[in-house]
């Protein structure tokens, strides 16, 4: 890798699309090996996953049967169980590299068992937790609910259960990005306040980007780590349409000034629920908590949180987690883009022309894999020995099945219903069968409506019945698939 040079024209070996926390650790490893690199990012990140993040380093806690349905989810799970154990010696060299306010928030995890949801879902995805603790050989301990100090949930919404995961902590997203900015410039790197426009290309082969105000920077290799945005990015490519398309799990998340001004002491959360990361209370600085978050699947990025999702959130944390939260201050209301591929996995690896790479995709779990795939993306950038198991989320490929159309539209039902219960709706008790009598032939043959032979995971078929551009994105990729096949 012969280039070298600055962010007004001349080249790096490295130029990066995306500045949050997947994009900044690769630049920090690349650059601690020597490699002239750029990060191309506006410095408040909007849209980005990162910034809103409750960035909780666990992986058994977001657990569920649908992931464990498959060898891809399995495999996805396995990832992060060995980036756990990478953070400990990943966040120590950053503490001591950098100066700021500490990063790590939370010691441990509590799951609880409420009585909000459902049995389908949350008994079934606790009980999962828990069995996958035990099948890796992971310590957890069972915890009276009523040993849990700072919980106090309404009566009606009260946990009836709780294990803790001492391994799976939490850490402030904002201080973590600002050390990795910090770290990314002492290692040598350049950042630019802008974003990627474009990328250039000549034959088959990147040479560099295009950002915003017009400037072309060169280099030898291009990685597109821009989360949800990158699909911008991918569009400006040949081989763009036979990677699965991105889309946006948008998610509203809130910082809370406690009116008593205490915090626990871990990430307390419920399992995951409609279509959702679970509901989960996250300690932050003095005084503060976070509160997060949402999913809803949008075709573009979202930079402002809508009403009802914020007021759902909300009356989630005091209802379910601690009423006095109903008397403290809403200090800052985020909004955030998980990048959500159209099969619901990763986009990692080689991005099918010389010198690119694609690092997005990740949904929930970008933040928590980041130091796995730093060190895996620069090996391969260095041609160096590499994770061969990351190769089954290859960006060009097939759509990777999440189930048979049945178990999709089964799953779907599940969480449909879920909604309702954890939005407290009363209904007559022989409705719960009549309604998932009626929804369940509807959606099966929306699913066939859609496409004769793809289907997208749940909280995508979910969302493409009340999206048409969603509905036209899907069937042209189906088609192009079927063209790639």
């Amino acid at each position: 890798m012969s280039s070298h040079g600055n962010a007004n024209g001349t080249g790096f070996d490295v130029v990066i699309a995306g500045n949050g926390v997947l994009g900044l650790s690769l630049a920090r490893v690349l650059a601690q090996r020597g490699q002239r690199v750029a990060v191309l990012g506006q410095p408040h990140r909007p849209w980005a996953g990162s910034a809103a993040a409750g960035a909780m380093l666990g992986c058994f806690g977001e657990v569920t049967t649908s992931l464990l349905a498959t060898e891809h989810g399995r495999a996805k799970l396995e990832l992060g169980i060995e980036a756990t154990r990478l953070w400990p010696q990943w966040l120590a060299e950053l503490e001591a590299d950098t100066e700021g306010a500490p990063v790590k928030t939370a010691d441990g995890t509590t799951v609880i068992l409420n009585t909000i949801g459902t049995a389908e879902i949350d008994d079934a995805n606790y009980q999962a937790i828990r069995a996958e603790l035990t099948r890796y050989d992971e310590p957890f301990e069972d915890v009276e609910p009523t040993d849990l100090d700072w919980v106090d949930a309404e009566p009606i919404s009260r946990p009836l259960k709780a294990f803790h995961i001492p391994g799976e902590h939490a850490v402030d997203a904002a201080a973590l990005l600002e050390r990795l900015e910090q770290a990314v410039v002492r290692a040598g790197a350049t950042l630019v306040p802008e974003f990627a426009a474009r990328v250039v290309h000549q034959g088959g082969r990147v040479t560099g980007v295009v950002t915003t105000s017009g400037r072309t920077i060169s280099a030898d290799h291009v990685t597109l780590a821009a989360g949800a945005r990158s699909q911008e990015l991918l569009d400006s490519l040949p081989i763009g349409s036979r990677v699965p398309r991105l889309v946006s799990g948008y998610g509203v998340s809130s910082l809370i000034r406690t009116a008593d001004g205490t915090r626990p002491d871990s990430v307390i959360r419920t399992p995951n629920r409609s279509f959702a990361c679970g509901l989960h209370v996250v300690p932050r600085g003095e005084g503060h908590v976070y509160v997060g978050a949402t999913n809803v699947i949008s075709v573009e990025p979202r930079d402002t949180a809508e009403m009802r999702d914020l007021v759902f959130l909300l009356q989630c944390a005091h209802r379910q987690v601690r009423r006095n939260l109903w008397n403290s201050d809403v200090a800052k209301v985020q909004v955030g883009n998980r990048p959500v591929s159209m099969d619901g996995f990763p986009l990692l690896g080689h991005g099918g022309m010389d010198g690119l790479w694609i690092m997005t995709g990740t949904y929930r779990d970008g933040l928590h894999l980041s130091p796995l795939l730093a060190q895996d993306f620069a090996a391969r950038i260095l041609g160096e020995p590499h994770r061969t198991e990351l190769d089954r989320f290859a960006p060009l490929r097939q759509p990777l099945r999440t189930g048979t159309r049945e178990e999709i539209v089964d799953v779907l039902i599940d969480h449909q219903m879920g909604i309702g219960y954890e939005q407290d709706w009363t209904i007559p008790v022989e409705w719960h069968q009549w309604i998932e009598m009626d929804l369940r032939p509807a959606t099966l043959a929306w699913a066939n409506e859609l496409d004769p032979e793809f289907t997208p995971p749940a909280e995508l078929l979910f969302a493409s019945r009340f999206d048409p551009e969603l509905v036209s994105l899907l069937r042209k990729y189906y088609a192009t698939c079927r063209e790639n096949s």
